[in-house]
């Protein structure tokens, strides 16, 4: 019997050695020394006296301003808005100079490619206005036709005005969107 508690207790002090280290006694560090605030002294730097004293200062009269002037109005009231009145039109029987428009310098080659492409642009556009004329248009038809007229009629403003190139370019839109109505048709 005697080995048999001579047994238990070496299982005993074994397993308390375990659950020691495990517990981490033996593992842990000990713990780091917090820093120290260092605070520097600084001792100041007291001029020393000159033989020459200093002078009083000036004594200066010191006035109350005046009250200041009132800002505004006791109340809050508005401030009406200003109203430019338009300018009445001229009734004379002289005719509004048109603005000088700046067109490109083009070769002549190309002017007459330009005023053909162009009239041929507007024959085509106008021919698909005619197609839609007495059918019942919805919305976005009727929304085609109105920008086909409108760029039809600035090409011809600018046939007038001698533009051929912008008159070229706006007779394409036309025609493009009046294929477009035309297809939808």
């Amino acid at each position: 019997m005697n080995t048999q508690t001579e047994t238990t207790k070496k299982r005993l002090a074994a397993m308390c050695a375990c659950v020691a280290w495990l517990c981490g006694c033996y593992t842990q560090r000990p713990p780091a020394k917090p820093p120290v605030n260092f605070i520097a002294v600084v001792h100041p730097v007291i001029p020393t006296p000159t033989a020459k004293g200093l002078e009083s200062p000036p004594e200066l009269a010191v006035e109350a301003p005046p009250a200041a002037p009132q800002m505004g109005p006791d109340h809050f009231q508005p401030t009406k808005p200003h109203v430019v009145a338009p300018a009445a039109p001229e009734t004379s029987g002289v005719n509004k100079q048109t603005e000088a428009t700046i067109a490109p310098e083009v070769p002549t080659e190309e002017m007459i490619a330009a005023k053909v492409e162009a009239q041929r642009n507007l024959d085509i556009a106008e021919k698909n206005l005619m197609m839609s004329q007495g059918k019942k248009l919805n919305a976005t038809q009727a929304d085609i036709a109105s920008k086909v007229r409108g760029f039809a009629d600035n090409a011809r403003e600018a046939m007038r005005s001698g533009d051929w190139v912008k008159a070229k370019n706006l007779a394409g839109k036309a025609e493009v969107l009046s294929e477009q109505l035309a297809a939808s048709l």
